[in-house]
């Protein structure tokens, strides 16, 4: 299957128990107006970590029903994400919201192993990373594009391991064979360029079946690069360049060759394409809502609605 806009999504979310997420850093207006809305849709149970107080006063002040949430408080001085990361542990909640705070705060006791989120699989290694999903006008579905915003310079391995999490998460959502991409400048392999040199040899991996995902390793996807966006993107661009694919103007996933490339080409989405975005991080036991201080209370909404499919099994 695959999800022609973000309404989908929280279609599919609904369609599930409804799961529960906790927010670390609670006291942020458009993150609970973010969790309220997934309250009142049906799709998440929103609990804050934080200062109770302000996380009360704020609740309040933006006429929400405090009956409609758990309030967790946390010492001043304490980092939230610690103890929202015991809760998840201990099994009262299914994923994680960046709240008011700094990611690298939020992600630190994720990545502590002693806390059980850590996820080892062996064509992993444990990497996080992050998947950004867009609704871009006049394309007929949502398109992925990882990762722009975790792993700074991805080496081969690290570039394995990015596409298996995407796999796991789309797997999750009910894609059936995804359409990968590994975005370069030119569609051959050229030695002085080394993201063709990457895009090639991962390509090769995955038709030795390296790269799969899901609780037997059954979800497998297809992996095409070099590949450059427009070519990727348009059937009759590949035609005209003499690309031989039949994927072209149907891939799922952009594999970006750095951090660097997947956020200048996402924000070009959203601020000059007018595109809508929902991004989590992945590759732990469970999914994370992390976004911007300036994303707006709908990109956080969608994020959830992610996070609500992708941290149960696939349905």
């Amino acid at each position: 299957m695959e999800y022609k806009n973000f309404g989908e999504v929280v279609k599919k979310a609904q369609g599930i128990p409804r799961r529960r997420g906790i927010v670390a850093g609670g006291e942020d207006e458009h993150v609970l107006d973010a969790v309220f809305e997934a309250q009142r849709e049906g799709i998440a149970f929103p609990l804050l970590a934080g200062d109770k107080t302000k996380i009360l006063s704020l609740v309040k002040s933006l006429g929400f029903d405090a009956a409609d949430c758990e309030i967790i408080d946390v010492p001043g001085g304490e980092n939230p994400a610690r103890r929202a990361v015991e809760v998840i542990a201990e099994g009262k909640a299914d994923f994680l919201i960046k709240g008011r705070l700094d990611t690298k705060d939020l992600l630190k006791p994720v990545v502590d192993r002693k806390n059980g989120l850590h996820l080892d699989r062996p064509n992993a290694k444990g990497l996080m990373s992050h998947m950004a999903f867009f609704q871009i006008p006049k394309e007929r579905k949502l398109i992925s594009i990882t990762d722009g915003g975790m792993v700074v310079y991805p080496d081969l391995e690290m570039k394995k391991g990015i596409i298996v999490n995407a796999l796991e998460t789309l797997g999750k959502m009910g894609y059936e064979n995804p359409k990968v991409a590994v975005l370069c400048a030119v569609e051959k392999l050229n030695e002085k360029m080394q993201e063709t040199v990457d895009a090639h040899q991962l390509a090769e991996a995955n038709a030795r079946g390296e790269m799969r995902a899901g609780p037997q390793m059954q979800w497998s996807c297809v992996v095409e690069g070099p590949i450059s966006y427009d070519v990727a993107m348009r059937a009759e661009i590949a035609e005209l360049k003499g690309y031989q694919s039949p994927h072209c103007g149907n891939f799922d996933v952009l594999v970006v060759p750095n951090m660097a490339a997947g956020n200048l080409l996402g924000k070009s989405l959203t601020i000059s394409a007018g595109a809508q975005m929902a991004g989590i991080v992945v590759g732990a036991k469970i999914p994370i809502v992390v976004t911007s201080r300036g994303s707006t209370a709908e990109e956080k909404f969608n994020s959830i609605a992610l996070c609500a499919v992708t941290s149960q099994d696939r349905i």
